[in-house]
This record gives C-alpha cells, sequence and structure tokens, in this order.
C-alpha cells in the first residue's frame, strides 16, 4: 500500500462501483432477457437517488465553502470531480447496453421500438389520432423569454424544449417548454406486425410539435429532464408538529436547486446552454443522452405482459417447515422459535401475528415500529381492527423514511383514526429497527410474543428481497424489548438490556467488543473469525478494528451489497479480509453476524448497516439468536453465500472487483440465491410428505 494512499475507499465511489454491478447484470447474456432490462432500469433509478441525495448533499458542502475531506481523504470538490468522471462511462455503458444489445435483442422476440422515421401511413394516422384525443387536451406549453422566466418543473419529470424562429424584426431565440406530466403513458403502444410495437411519447410530442405552435415555425424541440437536491434534513428541534414539517420538507424538495440536467444529443448547443443557464446547472452535472431519457422508466417494457419465456422462472416463497399451518401463530412459537428465510419462505407467518392478534381474544396490546410498509397492507389493516376491537395498540411510524413520507403521513392518519397510538420517533433520529411485539393473556401468565427482522413489514418487498426474520417469546429478549419499546415512545432514559443491543447508544460498543474479542483471541494463539453479511460497511472505527483484527490473525469474510469503504486483501493491512458481492433477482438485504467467540459461536440478526448512519443516528437493535436450530439455519445461509461462484463479485483493494474462478470440471457451479430456493422447496417437501394422511368418511344426511 503507497505511504499517501488512504486506508478508506471513498464512499460514493464505492456507491458507483456497486451501481456498475447491477448494470453486470444486464450485460449478462446468461440472464433473461427482460429481467436484463429490469436490471437496467434499476441502475437509472439507483442514479437518480444518487444524484437527489448524494450528489445533492456534496453541492450544497460546496456551497457553503466546507471543504473537509472524508475519511478517504477527498474534498467535495474531488469527490464531484471523480463522480462525473465515473457516471460519464457508466451512463455510456448504459445506452451501450440499450441501444445496441437489448433493445435489438427486444425487437428480435417481438418487442419492437418504433422509430418516427418509419411511420408509415396507417401508424402515422394512428399517432396523429392519438396526439389530438389524448395528448393536446393535457398538455400545455409554457413560453420562455429568458431564463428567469423559467417555470417550476417536477424533479425528474419528462419535458420537452422548444425553440422557435424569432418574432419579425427580432433576433432573440423564443423557447417554450413542454411538461409531459406523470398521467401521460410514457411508452405509447401502437399496431405493427410485431406482438408488441411501442414508441416513447416524446418523439410523438417532438414529431407534432409544430402543431402546439400554429402560425409559428418550430425550428427544434428536444426531451430533457431535471434532478433536484432532494438531501432535505428536518429541522426537529424547531418542529413543534413533525408530521406538519415531514410536510414542508415535502414541498421544499419540490424547489431543490437542480444538481442533474439530462438533455438528448439531438438537442443544439444553443438549447442546451439557454437550458443550463434557466437551470443554474454545473457544466460538469449537464448528460446528453442518444436514447431514451429515465432509463428508469424502462422497467414499463420489461413488465409487459405476454412475455414470461423471457423472464426468471417464477420462484414462489414456500410455506416455511417451522410453522404448522393448522395451528395458529402463538401455539407454533409457544412450542418453538421459528427463522424465516424471505423471500424463499413466505411471509404469510408475519402476516398472520397480526391479523390473529387483531381477532384473539386474549391478546392485550400490540407494539410494532413501521419503517416502510406497501400500499393496501394487511399488515396496516390488522393494527387498525385490533385497536378498533379495544386492544392497546402502538405504532412507531418513521416519517423521515426518505421517499416514503408522503405514503406514511398518509397511514399514519389513518392508523389514528382507527384509535391505534401513533408516535413519531425521536427527534433527530430515524427509527430503523424492525420488531413487533404481541402481549397476551395465558393461563401461566402474561406471554410476549416476538418478531424481530432484518427487512421493512412490507408485504410486497418480501418477496423480492433476501431478509431473516426471527419469532420467539423469549423471557429476556421479550423484557429488552418492552424497554427498548418504552425508551422510544416516552421520556424514559434509556435502560439497560440482558440480551439487546441498540444504535445509537450500545450496538456499535457491541460491535467493537465482539470484534476486539476475537482480536484478542487471535492474539494468544486461538482460532478467531469472523463472518458478517451486510449491505453497506463505511464506519471508520469498525473498519480500524477489522484491520487491526486481520493483523492479529482473525479470518474475516464480509459478504457486502453496496458501499465497502473497507480495502481487502492488502498487505500489511488487511490480509485475512476477504470481501464478496453478490447481485441476483433478489435484492440482498439481510444482516447476518457470527463471530467464532473461542468456539461457543455467537451469532446474530440486525437492522443495522456497519454505517455511521445507522451506528450514530438512527434507532437499529442487534438481535443474538440462540435457539440451536435457528442458529444451524443462519449459518448455513452464511454457507451458501460464500460458496457462490456464478453471482459473486471478490472486491479488491483498490474498491473495484473481479469475478471469481469460473466453475469448471472440477468445481461445481454454486449460487446462492437458487441453492436458498432449492431447500426451501425440500424442506417443504419434506413437511408436505411427513405429515399424516387423514381419512374423512361421508355420513348420512340427517
Amino acid at each position: 500500500m503507497a505511504a499517501n494512499e488512504s486506508k478508506f475507499i471513498n464512499r460514493e465511489l464505492s456507491w458507483l462501483e456497486f451501481n456498475q454491478r447491477v448494470l453486470d447484470e444486464a450485460l449478462d447474456s446468461s440472464v433473461p432477457l427482460l429481467d436484463r432490462l429490469n436490471f437496467l432500469a434499476i441502475t437509472g433509478s439507483n442514479l437518480d437517488e444518487f444524484f437527489m441525495v448524494r450528489v445533492g448533499g456534496l453541492e450544497m458542502l460546496l456551497e457553503r465553502g466546507i471543504s473537509k475531506p472524508d475519511p478517504s481523504g477527498m474534498k467535495p470538490r474531488e469527490q464531484l470531480e471523480n463522480i462525473g468522471e465515473r457516471v460519464a462511462q457508466m451512463v455510456a455503458c448504459q445506452y451501450a447496453c440499450y441501444l445496441e444489445d437489448l433493445e435489438p435483442a427486444l425487437a428480435a422476440e417481438g418487442i419492437v421500438r418504433v422509430r418516427p422515421e418509419t411511420l408509415t401511413g396507417g401508424r402515422h394516422d394512428f399517432l396523429t389520432n392519438y396526439f389530438e384525443n389524448c395528448l393536446v387536451p393535457l398538455l400545455t406549453p409554457m413560453a420562455v423569454e429568458r431564463p428567469a422566466d423559467f417555470p417550476l418543473l417536477v424533479n425528474l419529470g419528462l419535458n420537452i424544449a422548444v425553440r422557435l424562429k424569432p418574432a419579425a424584426g427580432a433576433r432573440r431565440a423564443r423557447f417554450a417548454i413542454i411538461p409531459v406530466g406523470p398521467a401521460i403513458k410514457r411508452f405509447l403502444p401502437v399496431p405493427g406486425e410485431a406482438d408488441y410495437n411501442y414508441i416513447p411519447v416524446e418523439d410523438v410530442l417532438i414529431l407534432f410539435a409544430d402543431r402546439f405552435f400554429p402560425g409559428q415555425a418550430v425550428l427544434e424541440a428536444a426531451p430533457f429532464r431535471i434532478t433536484r437536491n432532494a438531501d432535505l434534513s428536518v429541522r426537529e428541534d424547531m418542529a413543534a408538529d413533525l408530521m406538519a414539517e415531514m410536510e414542508a420538507v415535502l414541498t421544499a424538495r419540490k424547489r431543490g436547486e437542480c444538481v442533474r440536467l439530462e438533455i438528448s444529443e439531438s438537442a443544439s448547443k444553443g438549447l442546451a446552454s439557454f437550458l443550463r443557464r434557466a437551470l443554474r446547472v454545473r457544466e460538469t452535472n449537464v448528460y446528453r443522452l442518444n436514447g431514451p431519457l429515465d432509463i428508469s422508466a424502462l422497467r414499463r417494457i420489461a413488465t409487459v405482459e405476454g412475455f414470461d419465456r423471457l423472464r426468471y422462472e417464477t420462484w414462489e416463497p414456500q410455506p416455511s417447515p417451522g410453522i404448522d399451518r393448522g395451528k395458529s401463530i402463538f401455539e407454533n412459537v409457544a412450542k418453538k422459535n421459528v427463522l424465516l428465510s424471505l423471500p424463499y419462505e413466505s411471509f404469510e407467518p408475519v402476516v398472520r401475528l397480526l391479523e390473529e392478534a387483531a381477532r384473539d381474544p386474549y391478546v392485550l396490546a400490540i407494539k410494532q415500529i413501521l419503517y416502510r410498509t406497501n400500499a393496501g397492507s394487511r399488515i396496516i389493516a390488522a393494527l387498525g381492527e385490533a385497536a378498533r376491537q379495544g386492544k392497546n395498540v402502538t405504532v412507531i411510524v418513521e416519517l423521515k423514511a426518505r421517499f416514503d413520507e408522503a405514503r406514511n403521513i398518509a397511514w399514519a392518519r389513518a392508523l389514528e383514526e382507527d384509535g391505534v397510538q401513533v408516535i413519531y420517533g425521536i427527534k433527530g433520529l430515524k427509527t430503523h429497527a424492525k420488531l413487533c411485539i404481541v402481549v397476551r393473556r395465558e393461563p401461566e401468565g402474561i406471554i410476549r410474543y416476538l418478531h424481530f427482522g432484518t427487512g421493512n413489514y412490507n408485504e410486497n418487498t418480501a418477496r423480492l428481497y433476501s431478509d431473516v426474520g426471527y419469532f420467539t417469546r423469549d423471557d429476556e429478549l421479550g423484557a429488552d424489548a418492552t424497554k427498548f419499546f418504552n425508551s422510544i415512545c416516552g421520556y424514559s432514559e434509556p435502560q439497560s438490556f440482558l440480551k439487546l443491543a441498540a444504535a445509537p447508544l450500545t450496538l456499535r460498543a457491541r460491535l467493537l467488543e465482539l470484534i476486539a474479542d476475537e482480536t484478542e483471541r487471535a492474539a494468544r494463539g486461538q482460532k478467531g473469525r469472523i463472518i458478517a453479511k451486510i449491505n453497506s460497511l463505511a464506519c471508520p472505527e469498525i473498519i480500524e478494528m477489522l484491520y487491526k483484527a486481520s493483523k492479529a490473525g482473525v479470518e474475516i469474510k464480509l459478504n457486502v451489497r453496496g458501499i465497502c469503504c473497507l480495502r481487502p486483501g492488502v498487505p500489511g493491512l488487511s490480509d485475512n479480509i476477504e470481501v464478496v458481492s453478490i447481485i441476483d433477482r433478489f435484492l440482498e438485504h439481510s444482516r447476518i453476524l457470527y463471530f467464532h467467540h473461542g468456539g461457543e459461536r455467537r451469532i446474530f440478526i440486525s437492522s443495522a448497516d456497519w454505517m455511521p448512519r445507522n451506528l450514530d443516528r438512527r434507532i437499529e437493535l442487534l438481535v443474538p439468536v440462540e435457539d440451536s436450530a435457528c442458529r444451524k439455519a443462519l449459518l448455513r445461509i452464511l454457507g451458501n453465500y460464500f460458496a457462490d461462484n456464478t453471482k459473486s463479485r471478490r472486491i479488491l483493494g483498490d474498491g473495484s472487483y473481479a469475478r471469481p474462478e469460473p466453475p469448471g470440471s472440477r468445481r461445481k457451479a454454486v449460487r446462492a440465491q437458487a441453492a436458498l430456493y432449492q431447500e426451501a422447496v425440500e424442506a417443504a417437501r419434506t413437511v408436505r410428505l411427513a405429515r399424516p394422511t387423514s381419512f374423512e368418511p361421508h355420513l348420512p344426511a340427517g
């Protein structure tokens, strides 16, 4: 390692390499075609959020004259320069993937993008009619004489910029903006010989742009799109009503400074310059694109019906082998602790827990933390029903769940109307822990049934994200969970826990203690081993401790999906640290931690990544799993991830990544997600076959 080289990889550049790994799936010909298109769309939406939040934040630092370097040693300006170079490469790769690879392959399969220049009489007439009857009534051009007159445009919305011929005797060019708006279909189906023909709506609007300006000469028209800074913090210390403050943030986000301008490559320099000046965008944040704007919108093509042959085979979530569906969730958990492996196993037991609790006359109270959930949520409905049934229901709603704030505000109000006690977390912190407590009166007394998770209580993402959940009625965990919940809801001082660790109070210290224990054991000649599966690793203090452990001889294996600021495999610094990242059909989201601990093997699940924001600015949980069968299941999950030689990538010391050695005649191909799903299928089959056959006789009527 060079003397002047930082021990840390820059956070933003590491994230961009993660997005490139997602883009690799779009480039991979072994992935089904429409799934490749979906991966490409994901890279687009990922970049949108990256600019809104990360680039927006760096731009604010630059404007305020803040030049403090990050742990990698880069100042804000340097970071923005490096980001600009890397994003330019990525965008070029995105459009090459779409235009040179995916679009021709889709056309060969009957999904054809129609070009305006190929329109024949019949299709031209069809689009003329559509334009006149479906677009003209909805759209309104806005004249713009000067940059100062520029209208307020929607963040990430599609727009058409039009340059008109100067008025008679005038020299100044005239411009107009046509905001397309969310009510307009982005891709229009058109008649044709292929199975599915479509044309981007911007092509139609440009084709007929002159019809918006009768008697005027349209010199050019080009689509463009803006990205606004959405890195807006809530000033909770000044907010008497957090919900009102969050609504103000949502309004402010609509007016955030423009941090990216995407415009068609066909636009003239004059038109592009006018937009850049009107929007006050730095030249480096202007992207000239040679294909359809908004790569994320291609998801609508990826989900078109009738082409299942071009998608991954459906993997239906399997019933959990730990749950007897003939008995209540309470009976199941009273018998044994249960670990759910999502999305390979069904999320239904979690939903059933809440629905059964709402109707069960012996349930006295429900306490739950909700960070993100889905529209039409059965969990939300069950919580409302429980309150209407007279049970004490308390829900901690995190209004600051980025980009889900409006939805959370809406269903928080609905819960309040049902009689649920809704609490909006703690000032200055996001409540990110995943916890549900059901309090039930039973013959032996009051029993607390618990569900801890690594993912949100969201029925949709439970089919798309790889997570784990843990059901238990352990007395000590129940006591801890109640203390934890009450400390958030009331004014009580934070209390000590028997088993749990919580951020921002004890979780960081607990992790450092666990790493230090492995380090000390290795230094004494004992075996030291750490295995962790997390989404992101950026905490300098934890990284330093991992370096120290590596130098002491601790074997460290990390599975990090996204950001990794640690440099693995650097001689003298991190020789014993291996980092892999897996991108596959499901989003890797679970956090599972293993510490050898002299052979006692301590295993945890957590809601927290190893990031400063999670450890210092969020309410998070670290949950020990002590049940023998559940621990074995977690170890099997970890083993699959580190055996993967198909979808994993090895992170290198410079922040780049490499594919593993390809499987061959001597090395079996292993794909972790496929292996986990097959395990779930086999486990469900075993339970089904073991179930005794019963015969029900027909009884005579009457």
